[in-house]
């Protein structure tokens, strides 16, 4: 199961950028909504330093002066943080929204409108969780198809090693993991590495002296 997002409304959050003015007024409105301002960063480096530290919820760009700079540091901490990063602008931009989508952004808001602010965190928040859950949907399902890929490999073995059919060979993978409290898929794993199963009852005994490799 998916871990749940956090609340959007009492979150650890990362500041950054070039001016620690715009810094300070914005971390002040995000305490006043609820939130926890756990770093305030100036330059990437910083940033970079305080992800690894307190590993944040939500990343906030301020964008302040140069949109240069914000793009190279949007881009910097979207590549390392694990939670959504947000920009806060001081005058709409469409170009430069376009631009910090691109880098990583989630969502963006007016620099100093505390509704907005909101807004865009728990808009962040859930596509963040929408997104991680597409990624974690695409893994449970190459995962699956890996497994059935790796039984079907054991199947073709066992059948042209023993000379029986898909039913039977599949009755022996799944014996063989019943009788060792083992999963199918990893007695599979063991058949595809080249180890043979033992004889189901009934099968023609073991030759006196030869070894049986389970």
């Amino acid at each position: 199961m998916p871990a749940d997002p956090p609340d959007s409304r009492h979150l650890k959050l990362l500041l950054a950028d070039e001016d620690e003015g715009a810094l300070r007024v914005t971390a002040a409105l995000l305490r006043e909504l609820g939130h926890e301002v756990a770093e305030m960063a100036i330059g990437a480096e910083q940033a970079a330093e305080a992800i690894a530290r307190d590993d944040p919820d939500l990343s906030i760009v301020v964008v302040y002066r140069s949109d240069g700079y914000a793009l190279e540091l949007i881009e910097e901490i979207a590549e390392f943080a694990r939670g959504p990063v947000i920009a806060i602008l001081e005058e709409e931009d469409a170009a430069f929204v376009a631009a910090a989508a691109e880098r990583g952004i989630s969502a963006y808001s007016r620099f100093g409108d505390a509704q907005s602010i909101q807004s865009a965190i728990e808009v962040a928040i859930r596509r963040h969780a929408e997104k991680r859950e597409l990624v974690e949907q695409v893994h449970r399902l190459e995962t699956a198809l890996e497994r059935r890929a790796l039984i079907e490999r054991a199947k073709g073995i066992l059948m042209e090693r023993h000379g029986v059919d898909e039913r039977r060979a599949f009755d022996r993978l799944r014996d063989h993991a019943r009788s060792r409290n083992r999963t199918v898929v990893d007695v599979a794993a063991s058949v595809a590495e080249g180890h043979a199963l033992l004889p189901k009852t009934g099968d023609p005994a073991t030759p006196s002296g030869a070894t049986r490799r389970d």
